[in-house]
């Protein structure tokens, strides 16, 4: 699934051809007709125009034999149309895919195997949550291209008034630090009982997954000790708070009640700030930031890392010219204009610096540094669609047995992932 809520993000716009035409106009040997045209779909949000016109203008200034023609399309639907792409004979030659999504697309036998670039690419550098998703059995089918992921939104004058004078950095001084916010009519975080990517993180802290492989086949991880202990340490930070046990963050949504001013704190990506000040301006110098903590202070909490990948489709009749056009777009240039641009986390770690002083955007690459994602199954969509880990979690939160609600959750998530 690809993380949709990253940032409160620029919509592009540009439409150059129509989607009728989305092959590629020419192979890599037709540079005697003139520059070869490769196709290229990016998605909606994930670049503004303004960067889109300066690294196109730079890519044509650099491979004058290379013609790119970006066609931006929208989510809603996007994975049927990308499925038929790649079973095409007339695929275009780059898709931007959701890093959760690569597996499925890879397992189609659609996607060319990348592994051979990724010295050139510096991959050994790549964050975890998006080269992870990548590498489909052993091979490197999606290139980094950005990552976002959650952090704590913190309202500063309230944890001055209780005495806090720096942000946490363990879970127990995050804690402390709620348990002290929350009197007086405020609440000390409002965390909805079924964000089941925040309980993932904290599943990841102590070892565990949602799910493991074991040879061939896949078993739902919610019953282990490590992942238990996880959902434990859930419970504790959620009763600090009056966050619903039985839905998520966006029922209600939680940037409108975080902005009726009696919310200390909440989890979601830094760009959620903004919606909030857009509803109560008076919060708009009031809201900081600061990565989830983990369980020592010399390192994040773990955080799902939501974002995207790119891929060259087996079809493409222009792959060379599609590789160029990655590397560009996934080097150090670009993603550090894309980071500063967008407020996103580029593609390394080592360019984590790059997002300049922008406090929320900050906060979120440290975390990004212990960013993961979910399991790397080609039916993994299919769990979050009856998304039993959601109803695991408020069994729990309203006094159900963890261990049995975790078995039972366990049982359908065994099921979907084994699916054929």
């Amino acid at each position: 699934m690809k993380f949709r809520s990253l940032a409160v993000a620029a919509t592009a716009a540009l439409s150059l051809t129509a989607l009728a035409a989305c092959g590629s106009s020419g192979g890599d040997d037709d540079a005697a007709a003139g520059p070869t045209t490769i196709d290229v779909w990016l998605m909606k949000g994930s670049v503004s125009d303004d960067f889109l016109k300066r690294f196109t203008d730079d890519f044509a200034a650099k491979h004058t034999d290379i013609k790119a023609n970006v066609q931006i399309q929208e989510w809603n639907g996007i994975g049927p149309k990308i499925i038929g792409a790649l079973a095409s004979k007339d695929a275009p030659d780059v898709i931007e895919v959701g890093n959760t999504q690569v597996a499925q697309y890879s397992a189609s036998g659609g996607v060319k195997d990348l592994t051979d670039k990724k010295a050139d690419l510096k991959g050994d550098d790549w964050i975890e949550g998006l080269a992870g998703p990548g590498n489909y059995e052993g091979k490197q089918y999606g290139i980094p291209y950005y990552a976002a992921n959650r952090v704590v939104l913190y309202r500063k004058d309230l944890f001055t008034a209780a005495g806090i004078t720096a942000p946490p950095k363990t879970r127990e001084e995050w804690l402390a630090a709620t348990a002290k916010v929350n009197t007086g009519g405020n609440q000390g975080i409002y965390l909805p009982g079924q964000n089941f990517y925040v309980l993932s993180g904290f599943i990841w802290d102590e070892g565990g997954d949602l799910a493991v492989k074991e040879g061939d086949s896949w078993k739902g991880g919610l019953a282990t000790p490590e992942a238990l202990k996880g959902m434990d340490f859930y419970k504790q930070i959620q009763a600090l708070g009056k966050g619903p046990k039985d839905s998520d963050e966006a029922k209600p949504t939680q940037t409108d009640v975080f902005a009726q001013g009696k919310i200390a704190q909440m989890i979601a990506v830094p760009g959620a700030a903004e919606l909030i000040a857009a509803a109560n301006p008076a919060l708009k110098d009031k809201i900081g930031y600061f990565p989830i903590p983990g369980k020592t202070a010399d390192k994040p909490g773990a955080v799902f890392t939501g974002g995207s990948d790119l891929i060259i489709p087996e079809a493409s009749a222009n792959q060379d010219a599609a590789y160029t056009f990655i590397k560009e777009l996934a080097g150090e240039q670009w993603q550090t204009d894309l980071a500063k641009t967008m407020k996103y986390v580029p593609n390394r770690t080592s360019l984590a610096a790059s997002v300049g002083a922008d406090e929320g955007v900050a906060a979120m690459a440290a975390g990004a540094a212990n960013g993961k994602a979910t399991p790397n199954s080609p039916n993994w969509a299919a769990v979050e669609a009856k998304n039993p880990i959601k109803e695991y979690q408020t069994k729990v939160l309203t006094g159900g047995d963890p261990a049995a609600a975790a078995k039972a959750a366990d049982e359908i998530i065994t099921q979907a992932l084994n699916t054929k």
